[in-house]
């Protein structure tokens, strides 16, 4: 037998083996298998959210199972393996059958595949689709995807992390096919590099050996050092002079700090008188609207001058709304003309003051 028939049967062979398990298992949460020939038989490993189900009361199902394969497949001596699905939103098999029974019951199509795909990417996985084919609505047969996150199509990354399942359901206008693509959070794709941090490397510099100085470079060490003796008696004077001069120059700073506090006074006192205006003063602001005003924060003329028109109105309606007020709030043109009457006012105070 050739090499391509040899994998061809064995690739049949396997297909058949998940079918009939998957038949037997259904209601287990069956999530696939792994098959290896060996020379004391078959080791099969089968994936399962419930093992005890598959296995059985004393290993009945399981044993019946594996004298399904011998007789009906011919498999030499079946060994079964139960393993747990630790993450069954992992595993394409299982979310496809969850996607094929939550059609059966009635739940709307697109539903059914949008859950899927949110409990899949919760999971923490990189990439997920999730394709539907079928006639979905009528007669026609059309399909529905939908994908989110990274999910390669071809080479190397496609074949060795991207995980496969297909299911198909009976429905009443036909049969329709569930195929999900999973790529598990462990997947580490060649484009994808990270970079780690350099270790950190300590280098130790030889120490330069001192050589005997010629008479040029001792000259000028000398008259380097004449220097420096000199730059220290100017700095002593410095500070001497200073100390002399420090009666004086703190009689000047706390004149000036006065100065500056009655300029201080001054200004708040001017602004005071502006700001602690009632909106009382304005004219065509009746009470109901003062007291909706100072709801929002406008307390007086000085804060109702500085305020824009379109976003003081959306404020008082915010506040109308929710601590009516008033049944009748006020338009736009209102606001713009209370605004304007308190920066004359604003104006005219400032005219006045000395």
């Amino acid at each position: 037998m050739s090499v391509v028939k040899r994998i061809i049967q064995d690739n049949l062979e396997r297909v058949e083996v998940d079918e009939l398990l998957a038949d037997e298992y259904e209601g287990a949460g069956y999530g696939g298998i792994t098959l290896t020939k060996t020379p004391l038989g078959t080791q099969i490993n089968l994936f399962a959210m419930r093992p005890g189900r598959v296995i059985g009361k004393r290993g009945r199902a399981i044993k019946s199972a594996s004298e399904r394969l011998e007789t009906e497949l011919g498999l030499p001596n079946p060994q079964i393996t139960v393993v747990e699905v630790e993450v069954p939103e992992m595993n394409p098999q299982i979310m496809a059958s969850r996607v094929a029974n939550a059609l059966e019951r009635g739940v709307h199509f697109r539903r059914a595949i949008f859950w899927s795909l949110r409990r899949i990417m919760d999971s923490g996985a990189i990439g997920c689709e999730v394709i539907l084919k079928g006639p979905l609505r009528s007669s026609r047969s059309r399909f529905e995807k939908v994908v989110e996150g990274y999910v390669p199509k071809s080479g190397d990354p496609a074949l060795k992390f991207v995980r496969t399942a297909t299911m198909h359901v009976k429905m009443k206008r036909g049969v329709l096919g569930v195929t999900v693509n999973i790529v598990p959070p462990d997947a580490k794709f060649p484009d994808k590099v990270e970079l780690g941090e350099l270790p950190d490397i300590e280098y130790e510099l030889p120490e330069p050996e001192e050589e005997p100085l010629t008479e040029e470079a001792a000259e000028a060490a000398e008259v380097e050092f004449e220097a420096e003796v000199i730059g220290t008696v100017v700095e002593s004077e410095k500070d001497r002079v200073s100390e002399e001069d420090v009666e004086t120059l703190e009689l000047v700073e706390q004149e000036i700090v006065q100065k500056e506090e009655v300029e201080e006074e001054i200004k708040e006192d001017t602004e005071s008188k502006i700001v602690m205006e009632d909106l009382e003063k304005l004219d065509g602001v009746g009470s109901t609207y003062q007291k909706l005003l100072k709801a929002t924060g406008v307390n007086n003329i000085e804060n109702l001058a500085s305020r824009d028109p379109e976003e003081l109105l959306d404020n008082i309606l915010k506040v109308n709304e929710k601590e009516d007020i008033t049944k009748r709030p006020p338009a736009l043109s209102n606001v713009e003309e209370w605004i304007s009457k308190a920066q004359e006012f604003k104006s005219t105070q400032s005219e006045e003051e000395p």
